[in-house]
């Protein structure tokens, strides 16, 4: 069975000649749903069990930021300019509003569309969303976090290129056994998650897409996530959002994002279970999901 074969492929190019790309699954008259995706992720950055969306009847739209899959590179690149590229899929889909929900390296990316275009976006949900992180958080991560958070906070894009393309290659070898290297200490509950064969087929192709035509996306991306938070003006961030983050994850510090949280105006913090870490949320989609639709 192809658990791709519901979704479509799509291509937009920008006024400076860039492609953006995104997948979409659903009736056009469903109610729409940007997916965010995670760093490194795609607009294959999706789901093979389909249900919960089926069961609330949304149209879903899983965007892809520049340099990731077939997405154009934009060197340089913080928060803002993607988020341009969002409203640009929106106009072109016909849609005026939508629900946004992304987790870990979306976060910020949520939060500038949110910024730039607070009139589009319905309410919003962050799941276990990076921060920015004071110097003492940055040892609370996985090894291969600590490495690049400090090579990009030092501006070494070259130095950050050297670290993640082993990464990547290692990643297009073999996406399950790299992750799961990465991830090698993560909780119980995210090893659960990595053996479902359905979160298995649906990653590996995310990964493989994201990261098979060049490297550039994800050293743009890491060099934005550790030197772009300037963009981000919080506390002017009117947007209905939810963050629900995992004391256990070290992926993106729990601490860092309960910080962020308390900046915007109206959001609410939701702390998952002691014992789950980054993929909780896989398990929950449609009580996630519940949550977020009834806020807009």
């Amino acid at each position: 069975m192809d658990v791709f074969a519901a979704y479509s492929d799509h291509r937009l190019t920008r006024p400076d000649g860039r492609v953006v790309a995104w997948t979409e699954w659903g009736e056009p008259g469903g109610v729409p749903l940007f997916r965010i995706p995670g760093t490194p992720g795609c607009r294959w950055s999706v789901r093979a069990d389909t249900s919960p969306w089926a069961l609330r009847g949304l149209r879903v739209i899983t965007t892809e930021r520049p340099g990731f899959g077939a997405s154009t590179p934009l060197p340089g690149r913080g928060f803002r300019a993607h988020a341009d590229d969002l409203a640009a899929i929106l106009d072109h889909l016909g849609i005026e509003r939508v629900h946004l929900i992304g987790a870990s390296g979306a976060a910020p990316h949520e939060l500038a569309f949110a910024q730039s275009y607070p009139a589009r976006v319905r309410a919003a949900t962050i799941l276990v969303g990076t921060a920015p992180l004071a110097e003492n958080e940055i040892e609370t991560m996985i090894p291969l976090n600590q490495q690049s958070h400090r090579l990009c906070r030092a501006g070494l894009r070259d130095d950050e290129a050297a670290l993640l393309g082993p990464v990547r290659e290692a990643i297009l070898a073999d996406p399950l056994a790299a992750f799961r290297a990465i991830m090698e200490h993560a909780p119980a509950d995210d090893q659960a998650v990595m053996r479902d064969p359905n979160w298995q087929a649906t990653f590996a192709r995310a990964q493989t897409e994201a990261l098979g035509a060049r490297l550039d996306g994800w050293v743009d991306e890491s060099l934005a996530m550790s030197q772009n938070w300037d963009e981000i003006h919080p506390e002017a961030i009117g947007t209905d959002i939810t963050w629900q983050h995992a004391a256990a994850d070290a992926n993106c510090p729990h601490a860092a994002a309960r910080r962020l949280v308390d900046r915007l105006p109206n959001a609410r913090f939701i702390a998952w279970p002691d014992d789950v870490g980054h993929l909780y949320g896989y398990r929950h989609e449609g009580e996630i999901l519940d949550e977020l639709l009834a806020r807009g």
